[in-house]
């Protein structure tokens, strides 16, 4: 039994969604998201959206708590906003944004430039005597976390020393190094 897709979704004041043929739309004060779904009914009554599924079959029980999850995810997106916080750690790592374009100095013999999407917003913080930090911010949850792995994954956070790209409050795990 699902526990996830059991649960309805609140729709906060000044979010519309609407359901045609087979397509969700969510509008809200940050924008629109739409979703494409199959294989369960989505229903909105009463300020709460609905997910059932026609039956018990995996398929059906795995896409109903994924398109409950969706649909959480578009209205928090559209209403609040999606964030995620990358950290440089390194000497000589840096981070600088000129409009879309991201600049990162990794330690490569070049720096690395990115282009971001349009729907995504990037800011780079660099205090001195701190880490660098570059802020992703957008409606859309999982465009976010692409754009937040891509970064990641041009320097991922080595073990001993814990040089690299982590995300913000990233626990990693540490290794001892060679004892003489």
């Amino acid at each position: 039994m699902s526990r996830i897709g059991n649960n309805p979704v609140e729709i906060p004041a000044g979010i519309t969604v609407d359901i045609n043929d087979n397509i969700i739309t969510v509008k809200g004060n940050l924008g629109e998201l739409t979703q494409e779904f199959s294989d369960v009914t989505v229903k909105v009554e009463d300020g709460n959206v609905f997910v059932e599924r026609p039956s018990d079959t995996k398929v059906h029980k795995a896409k109903h708590g994924l398109y409950r999850s969706l649909i959480n995810n578009m209205i928090k997106g559209v209403s609040t906003g999606w964030t995620k916080q990358l950290e440089l750690v390194g000497v000589g790592y840096r981070a600088s944004n000129q409009g879309q374009k991201l600049e990162l100095a990794l330690g490569f013999s070049h720096n690395i430039v990115l282009d971001i999407a349009s729907e995504v917003t990037v800011e780079t913080v660099s205090d001195k005597g701190k880490n660098p930090i570059i802020k992703l911010t957008s409606k859309d949850k999982q465009l976010v976390g692409q754009v937040a792995a891509k970064i990641r994954g041009f320097r991922p956070p080595e073990p001993y020393k814990g040089k690299g790209v982590k995300f913000v409050g990233e626990v990693l795990r540490r290794k001892a190094g060679k004892s003489a």
